[in-house]
């Protein structure tokens, strides 16, 4: 198949290159290093398919347009699919698949790096040592030994978080419409209003859905322990943004460590350090020095990439090949 790669960064090009080498070079890839967006689908003619990243736009125009090309597949190297109009796509004809799994080792152990980071303060740390300022003031930290540790979504990666925590000491609420045996074997399921009032840190692992879109907001946030720490790895607007800031302003929340952020569409995956940045509120969350934030790099692991680009070429063939598609996004 001919396949128009939006988005496309080196290592897109690199890991996706040899999962199509592995396969036998069964399909032909032109890489965009631009957002795929109704501006820019033209850029898909003469193409079968379109591989696209989690910050791609594929509303109803966008398809429209694809579908007019006559583009069959939408192929998503990522999990989350809350930026395709699913059933635009399902009235066009066009059929839509992800990466269902990939290594989830890599976005837990990044969640429980900024929990030591923002604990221990390692980011201030550094700078201080750097300026020759060796002073610990303002750097104490705390035992996670013993801490309540609340997971919003015990799926693969949330468990993984847990079991981790679990090897700290951590005590562990879980909280999820799909409970998991795996999970109940090291925690205990509660109620989110539970786990929000009695856990030390708080950490989501869930999609992004319109029931749960900024499920952290003022009233969830006043529910939390004062000074709670609050860990986002998964979808930027599982969290209100806004709401969050007056939090810890006020000190109920006491750390913040994000990976995503719910703009991040304009901000993440491009080197924007000669640009003045035009979004206040992400301005004002970096002013504040007991927030950490990394640019949507938790899944960003040699083996994740492996898996990501091993499993989008295999879609692709299945797809061409009439084959079933196992990780087909369909509407609900």
């Amino acid at each position: 198949m001919k396949v128009a790669v939006f988005s496309a960064k080196s290592y897109d090009r690199e890991f996706l290159n040899a999962a199509n080498a592995a396969q036998g070079y069964p399909h032909y890839l032109s890489y965009y290093d631009v957002r795929l967006r109704s501006k820019t689908a033209s850029l898909a003619k003469g193409h079968d398919a379109v591989c696209v990243f989690v910050n791609d736009e594929l509303g109803a125009e966008t398809l429209k347009r694809l579908a007019e090309l006559g583009v069959r597949l939408v192929t998503l190297r990522c999990t989350g699919f809350n930026n395709v109009d699913l059933a635009t796509a399902a009235s066009l004809g066009i059929t839509v698949t992800r990466v269902s799994v990939y290594s989830p080792y890599a976005v837990a152990e990044h969640t429980v790096g900024l929990i030591l980071m923002l604990n221990r303060k390692l980011h201030r740390a550094y700078n201080r040592v750097r300026d020759d300022n060796f002073s610990l003031e303002g750097l104490m930290g705390f035992d996670l030994h013993g801490c309540t540790v609340g997971i919003i979504g015990t799926g693969k990666i949330g468990r993984i978080v847990a079991q981790i925590m679990h090897g700290f000491g951590c005590h562990l609420y879980g909280y999820d419409p799909y409970p998991q045996e795996a999970f109940s074997q090291i925690g205990t399921y509660t109620t989110l209003e539970t786990l929000l009032a009695e856990s030390d840190i708080v950490t989501l692992h869930c999609p992004l859905v319109p029931e749960n879109e900024h499920l952290i907001n003022a009233t969830t946030i006043a529910q939390m322990k004062r000074g709670v720490m609050l860990i986002n790895t998964s979808r930027g607007k599982l969290v209100d943004t806004k709401a969050v800031i007056e939090g810890i302003k006020s000190g109920q929340i006491g750390y913040l460590g994000i990976d995503v952020y719910e703009e991040e569409d304009s901000l993440f995956f491009q080197d924007l350090s000669d640009t003045i940045i035009q979004d206040d509120t992400f301005q004002l969350l970096q002013s504040f020095p007991n927030v950490v934030i990394t640019a949507h790099q938790a899944f960003f692991t040699r083996n994740a990439l492996t898996d990501i680009a091993r499993t989008t070429i295999e879609n692709l063939t299945c797809f061409e090949q009439g084959l079933p598609l196992a990780n087909e996004v369909k509407q609900m």
